[in-house]
């Protein structure tokens, strides 16, 4: 049985960038890449309503690539016990009110009892790794 995964938008969003000179925005962009053609097939992908309205937003050109990539993928519901989840990670964790969103990413791939949680947000969690609980 394949594994399952919950991709969060940020690799969507590095997928699907346009060439940068910013070194780890391109870094960041080709590991992705590589990951999308080597990897992907290896897994059950699922997705959220939260990751298509974040991949809604933006420069109209780059949202229609965005959406493009994430039409085939199971959606998972944002449910009360996700809500609640992601209410309680944020409270019990260092995560700045602006990771809010980052919270639903974690609780959705928990609560449907997902095997993996693929994304780029690695800022947020490596400077709150000490305070942060994923089970």
């Amino acid at each position: 049985m394949t594994k399952t995964i919950y991709i969060e938008t940020s690799i969507i969003g590095y997928l699907t960038a346009r060439p940068s000179k910013n070194l780890i925005v391109a870094a960041n962009a080709e590991i992705t890449r590589d990951w999308w053609d080597t990897q992907r097939n290896s897994f059950t992908i699922y997705i959220s309503q939260l990751v298509l309205q974040e991949a809604a937003k933006g420069d109209p050109e780059m949202v229609n690539k965005r959406i493009e990539v994430l039409n085939n993928f199971p959606l998972l519901d944002i449910t009360e016990p996700v809500e609640n989840l992601a209410q309680e990670f944020q409270k019990q964790s260092n995560l700045p009110p602006t990771a809010a969103y980052d919270t639903v990413h974690i609780a959705t791939a928990t609560v449907y009892g997902l095997d993996y949680l693929l994304t780029l947000l690695t800022p947020i969690f490596r400077k709150n790794s000490h305070k942060l609980l994923i089970v």
